[in-house]
């Protein structure tokens, strides 16, 4: 029998039981690069950071999805080893390329020639892991719509189904009346729509637009002769208007709708955007363009400068004018330019947005 006194005893028990509760050092699991990539994509979302995972290919995406799935703890010390290599990794990190031949090309967008960048964008819809309504989705508005004008109502419905959500509204809004409600009407027939035959109809939209003609100016006919009537003598101008308008009477149309003259100041400035265009236009130009006017319709648009700044300027401009006597045709034309320019400098640093027809 054991001649041990219960106070031993009872010590004896206890001094086990605090063994038994101190930590015992275990092996740290060993993961794998997958598993660390769920791991620091699970710590950002739980910081609420952006994370653009659309831009991993469709593949890697899932296989990121699944690999979260099947994890379920992490002890602090393995997120502590995996968050130190992803920064040491990140420290190391010398140059970083976009990947892929669409990231490729937008990095070299205005570096290399328009052919080249097309016959590269032909070969990568021609990969089974382009994905055409992404290249589709970063388009300009302009060709979306002509796309959309085109196309068939079944086919006008898979695209405003496929590309973002503001992006369709804005071009749904674009459209006529009667065109925007039957390809409203055709979204709801899209459900039951194979998503082979979406991924082909995206692809065949890449490569008709791929397959139009690269042109040598950006701006059509009517705005380039537009422009340059806009800097043209007003006998100049009328005199070329009236050829075209005999030989082409719809281009002529065109041509007088890209106009943009003194006279039409009042009809595509904005009456408080006025003091923002005065201000970058020399004194003496301002004065000679006001007091120039001799047809009714720079009278009018000389009076809707002068009413739309301070009255106190206003006051003072009008007397210099009063002042500078007869003034040439020629100076006169250059002055009016002259604020016809100024008002197109606000508008291309966005300054100003100029009234359009809609409007």
């Amino acid at each position: 029998m054991s001649t041990m006194m219960p106070s031993q005893r009872s010590g004896q028990v206890l001094g086990t039981i605090h063994a038994a509760a101190q930590p015992v050092p275990r092996p740290r699991p060993k993961l794998t690069q997958k598993q660390k990539a769920a791991v620091i994509v699970r710590l950002l979302l739980a910081e609420g950071a952006p994370l653009e995972l659309t831009r991993l290919p469709d593949e890697m995406q899932a296989d990121l999805t699944e690999q979260i799935a099947r994890m379920r703890r992490v002890d602090m010390d393995t997120l502590q080893d995996v968050a130190q290599d992803f920064i040491a990794e990140l420290e190391g990190l010398g140059l970083s390329f976009p990947g892929g031949i669409d990231g490729a090309l937008s990095l070299l967008d205005g570096y290399i020639s328009n052919g080249a960048a097309n016959r590269l964008r032909r070969q990568m819809g021609r990969d089974e892991g382009a994905d055409p309504w992404q290249r589709l989705s970063r388009l300009e508005l302009a060709k979306l719509l002509g796309v959309l004008e085109q196309e068939s109502i079944e086919v006008g419905a898979v695209m405003l189904s496929k590309l973002p959500v503001p992006q369709s509204a804005e071009l749904l809004s674009k459209l006529p009346g009667e065109r925007a409600r039957r390809i409203a009407y055709a979204m709801s027939l899209t459900g039951s729509v194979a998503p082979d035959t979406v991924a082909r109809i995206g692809q065949s939209l890449i490569s008709e637009l791929d397959a139009q003609p690269l042109r040598a100016f950006e701006e059509s006919p009517a705005e380039r002769v537009g422009a340059i009537l806009n800097y043209s003598a007003a006998m100049t101008r009328e005199d070329v208007l009236q050829s075209l308008l005999e030989a082409d009477a719809s281009f002529a149309e065109s041509v007088r709708k890209e106009l943009f003259t003194f006279a039409d100041i009042p009809s595509k400035l904005h009456p408080s955007d006025v003091p923002r265009v005065l201000r970058v236009l020399a004194q003496n130009i301002l004065i000679t363009a006001l007091a120039a006017p001799s047809s009714a319709g720079d009278q009018a648009a000389a009076e809707f400068l002068l009413t739309n700044m301070s009255q106190r300027m206003a006051t003072a401009l009008r007397e210099e004018m009063a002042e500078v006597g007869a003034i040439r045709a020629k100076d006169g034309e250059e002055a009016m330019n002259g604020v016809i320019a100024a008002i197109r400098e606000c508008e291309s640093a966005a300054e100003i947005t100029l009234l359009r027809e809609d409007d």
